[in-house]
């Protein structure tokens, strides 16, 4: 039975990011979904979780900071 790829922690992975600005760690060894794009490539596990700790920190969708920030009218 294979392992997971996402929770290997013996191989390398990317960090991914969308229009809406959601991360994503992905195998190295897997191809890199329509609409999305590497920001942080070929890594350690461990590296990409520090990245993803230190670079999205709201959780929310692009699409909803912006209509909170318009209905708020900041």
């Amino acid at each position: 039975m294979a392992s997971n790829p996402f929770e290997n922690p013996d191989e390398n992975y990317s960090v991914l990011i969308n229009d809406e600005g959601q991360h994503s760690l992905w195998p190295i060894s897997i191809d890199v979904p329509e609409g999305w794009k590497v920001v942080l490539e070929n890594t350690s596990r461990q590296d990409c979780l520090d990245y993803v700790e230190t670079h999205w920190s709201d959780m929310r969708p692009v699409s909803l900071q912006n209509a909170m920030s318009e209905n708020s009218g900041a």
